[in-house]
């Protein structure tokens, strides 16, 4: 097979979608063709790669003829319709929905974790929850050293994780306060939100997916599920509560986790400094720990808030964040499919 690639991304007009078109330029990813798929309404615009404009094509499943890798990024229900037309056409598909992510057949992968399962695909491999693989990039070197047991993690996810109308909704409200030139004291708005339930500006917002009967939501048992699975490590526990908050881009996880053999801070932070893909920063006397306005638009996750959990046992309390377009999504399903 030719060296040069025949690549399609599904989903191309959304925010992970754009990142993915970058994401492939930057890294100098071996394009032989692009095709950009998605809605009807998009047909016939286009977008830049390598300085030349590449016109959207509408999403049907006779759109993956001659496509070696198929980036999907546009939910659910879209991979669940399309991604076995682009395997039948003799794609490999990079889903970044959570379609497959628990199906026994496809591989769930964070390659600085287990590169190694992307040989193992049947056609579909599928990328990890956003908070899930930012979490897991700072966890599982830890549990290569320490035997991770459980976690207790709250997410403070940006609004990047629920697409472009998100954002924009953060952005409208946060231009309407500002020109109403109202007090500290006065944040509620007049406008009714149309991306989520409750204003997003200047609040948080305590739930993230639908509520199972358990009373966590979906994305909150994705971190139990999917970490065991990418660690093969079936009697991890982990009770998460997410949380949306007004940032642009980038999740942070506080966690803290409970390991089978003692673990110290410094000790922690050896492991971490030599971890692939992750940077630490963790010098709280001088202010110095990860933020997202810092960690917006790099391929690393930064670790700081380093410090012995005082509530556990070989406990470990640790601050995590990761560009939840890159690292959560668009960056990793790229570096999947270089591991192709």
């Amino acid at each position: 097979m030719s060296t040069l690639k025949h690549v399609a991304i599904v989903g191309a007009t959304g925010a992970v979608g754009a990142e993915m078109i970058r994401c492939l330029e930057e890294r100098h990813f071996p394009v032989s063709q692009l095709t950009l798929l998605a809605s009807k309404r998009s047909a016939g615009k286009t977008l830049k790669f390598k300085g030349e404009d590449i016109v959207i094509k509408e999403l049907t499943k006779d759109s993956f003829a001659g496509v070696d890798i198929a980036l999907f990024s546009a939910g659910g229900d879209i991979s669940r319709t399309f991604a076995r037309a682009a395997v039948e056409a003799g794609a490999v598909v990079v889903d970044n929905s959570s379609a497959f992510r628990m199906d026994d057949s496809v591989p769930l992968v964070v390659p600085e974790i287990n590169a190694a399962e992307v040989k193992l695909h049947q056609g579909i491999i599928a990328n990890p929850n956003c908070s899930t693989a930012i979490s897991l990039m700072a966890l599982y070197p830890l549990h290569q050293a320490f035997g991770v047991k459980r976690i207790f993690a709250s997410t403070y996810q940006a609004v990047s994780g629920t697409g472009a109308q998100a954002i924009e909704e953060l952005a409208s409200q946060a231009r309407e306060w500002a020109s109403e030139n109202r007090a500290w004291d006065d944040a509620k708005l007049a406008s009714k939100p149309s991306v989520y339930p409750s204003q997003i500006a200047f609040n948080v917002l305590p739930q993230v997916d639908s509520f199972l009967d358990s009373g966590y939501s979906k994305e909150e048992m994705k971190m139990e599920n999917e970490g065991r699975k990418i660690m093969h490590h079936p009697d991890f526990r982990a009770s998460v509560t997410c949380v949306r908050v007004p940032v642009f881009r980038a999740h942070s996880i506080a966690i803290s986790a409970e390991f089978e053999r003692p673990i110290t801070a410094e000790a922690a932070r050896e492991v971490l400094r030599n971890a692939p893909g992750i940077e630490v920063v963790d010098d709280p006397a001088t202010k110095k720990f990860p933020l997202p306005l810092d960690v917006a638009g790099a391929d690393n996750c930064a670790v700081g808030r380093i410090r012995q959990d005082c509530a556990m046992d070989n406990g470990l309390s640790f601050w995590v964040v990761g560009d939840q377009l890159l690292k959560g999504a668009a960056l990793n399903a790229v570096q999947i499919a270089e591991c192709l």
